[in-house]
């Protein structure tokens, strides 16, 4: 054979383009949204081959976040399958779940789901529900996010919350990166460039300022100075909705919602591009300006410092004065050791340089982090950070805008009772008194762990959210520890209400104590009945806990909307609180 007749193109690549394009779209759901990536560049004719629609719906279909169905309905304002398999790949696979924050005791769950050419973050409101029960309530719910997915499959953020008037309002940022494997979701402000192309279109660009560029990251900031940057440029960059009542429908019921959401997604799409102009402007039109940021100049004065911020010479000024302050510090010591300490007079001049130094630095940290821009925005970060937890609740940093994903497992072989279970107190379930119509809704996180000694295996309902008007006990503590391998004779002390029990395990229940390290537990049985119901009853009280499983998606889908509090306070509520803090919008299911 002649070196003319060898085939221009490698043997393997050869054959995969000799398959019918119906092969090939098998063989792509065995691999991964990646390795098609990186098979496209091996050649020219594989990478023309793989851009194919076919081969990028099997591949939104393999990251397995939405059905077909809406796969399909996603792509028809996206420009391509592949657009939306990035967004499917690096936006919502590593969101969507249950994230959390300790404070208040009775809220700041927050479930991540799909929305519509987006994804949502809803906290769920504690609250009562009545006698039809869970699945048949209007579980309540408000937004705190949305991540809406641009025409090329790019992200844009949108914080929720309501502004002085108490008109909700959404705040556009940026989403700054997201890691696949991330549990912590950061609120941020970050420093931005304008830079003037030299163009004859002389369009601006923003440019986002890497790590590498930035001189002190935002989370190293003493917390009041986060504090006010969050709220200054959230005060500022609210854009009032226009319809309350359209922005409340975030989740299509109906075929005729679609055509809603899809005005919705435009508005939020030309929100994000052109700020508090939109609404006289087209997507086609270009922005001239970097919309929805605060002026550094204007913040600098806003934060009380006066004239504008310094330039860098003029940090390096501020350094060299720390310099000469320690130097002075240090002789004046030297001197005051040996006797020689110079006048009172001297003294006090030298103090008043001192305190004026010391109060030259204070703001150098936050100006080394202004300095690198010209202005300034909201950002979402999802970052994967160390982090420890106790029975499967994180230990959460109290001073951070942030929430934590709670890592729920799904059910498997010997862990069948893994995963979201909610209920309330009582039985028969669903069943209320006269005097009091409804009942607090409770939802735990089961998990299994090893006990202490490695002998057995024990089952834990952590609470993450109490629908009473008082916590007794703090988010992530144990509402029952279960020995999963030890059975119970005990009977179960009520009608059985046509339930067959299949199982009962013996284990303890919390009771009169308090926090993490008083829980006061009291001997009780867990119950398993053949229709998939817990119920968890205290020995001495005969007090019943009756959970279910619940799929959170569907229940919030056919929820009620309530309006959302203040933009920072609306993401994370940090001031610790035992009592509900949307106690004002409690309504019974």
């Amino acid at each position: 054979m002649k070196t003319d007749d060898l085939p221009l193109e490698p043997f393997g690549a050869c054959l995969l383009l000799s398959l019918p394009e119906d092969v090939i779209a098998v063989i792509a759901r065995f691999v991964s949204p990646r390795d098609v990536c990186n098979l496209s560049l091996c050649c020219k004719s594989l990478c023309d081959l793989l851009d194919s629609e076919r081969i990028w719906l099997v591949q939104c279909e393999v990251v397995k976040v939405l059905p077909l169905t809406e796969i399909v309905q996603w792509r028809i304002e996206i420009s391509s399958y592949k657009s939306l398999c990035r967004f499917l790949v690096d936006v919502v696979k590593p969101l969507v779940g249950i994230w959390v924050h300790q404070n208040p005791e009775l809220g700041n769950v927050v479930y991540v789901m799909p929305g519509f050419l987006s994804i949502v973050g809803c906290r769920i409101i504690p609250q009562e529900v009545g006698p039809l029960g869970i699945q048949e309530a209007q579980v309540m719910w408000s937004p705190v996010f949305e991540i809406v997915c641009g025409l090329d499959g790019s992200a844009m953020f949108f914080l929720h919350g309501k502004d002085v008037n108490h008109c909700c309002c959404l705040h556009p940022g940026f989403v700054m990166g997201i890691e696949k494997s991330c549990n912590a979701l950061l609120l941020e402000v970050e420093p931005r460039q304008e830079k003037q192309l030299c163009s004859e279109s002389s369009d601006i660009e923003t440019v986002l300022l890497g790590e590498k560029e930035v001189q002190f990251p935002f989370c190293k900031l003493p917390f009041s100075h986060r504090r006010n940057l969050l709220h200054i440029v959230t005060s500022t960059n609210g854009i009032p909705l226009p319809d309350l009542s359209s922005s409340e429908r975030l989740f299509p019921r109906s075929k005729e919602d679609e055509a809603v959401l899809l005005e919705r997604r435009t508005m939020l799409l030309k929100m994000h591009k052109f700020g508090g102009d939109w609404n006289h402007m087209n997507l086609e039109d270009e922005c001239t300006n970097i919309p929805n940021q605060v002026d550094i100049n204007k913040l600098w004065r806003h934060l009380g410092f006066g004239s504008d911020l310094p330039n860098t010479d003029s940090g390096n000024q501020i350094q060299g004065t720390q310099k000469k302050s320690f130097s002075r510090y240090f002789t004046s010591g030297i001197k005051h050791i040996l006797g020689r300490s110079s006048s009172s007079k001297n003294s006090s001049s030298s103090s008043m340089n001192k305190s004026s130094s010391r109060s030259e630095t204070r703001p150098w940290n936050l100006q080394r982090f202004l300095s690198v821009g010209d202005s300034i925005g909201l950002s979402l970060k999802a970052s994967n950070i160390k982090l420890s937890s106790y029975q499967g609740w994180p230990n959460i940093d109290e001073t951070r805008f942030a929430l934590y994903k709670l890592q729920i497992k799904n059910p498997v072989a010997n862990q069948e009772y893994s995963g979201l279970w909610g209920g309330t107190f009582g039985w028969p379930p669903g069943k209320c008194s006269e005097d009091k119509p409804g009942k607090a809704l409770f939802l735990l996180m089961l998990s299994y762990k090893e006990s202490e000694d490695g002998s057995e295996r024990l089952l834990i309902g952590t609470k993450i959210l109490e629908g009473t008007h008082y916590g007794m006990h703090p988010n992530g503590s144990a509402m029952f520890v279960v020995k999963i391998d030890s059975p119970s004779f005990e009977v179960f002390p009520f009608d059985t209400n046509g339930e067959e029990f299949e199982h009962s395990y013996a284990g303890e229940g919390t009771s009169k104590g308090y926090g993490f390290r008083y829980p006061g537990y009291k001997p009780g049985t867990l119950y398993v009945t053949s229709k998939g119901l817990l119920m968890f009853v205290w020995k001495a009280t005969k007090v019943v806990l009756t959970l279910q499983r619940l799929d959170l998606g569907e229940l919030l889908r056919k929820g009620m909307c309530v309006s959302p509090l203040p933009p920072c306070l609306n993401f994370v509520y940090l001031t610790k609180s035992h009592t509900n803090v949307f106690a004002p919008e409690r309504r019974r299911s």
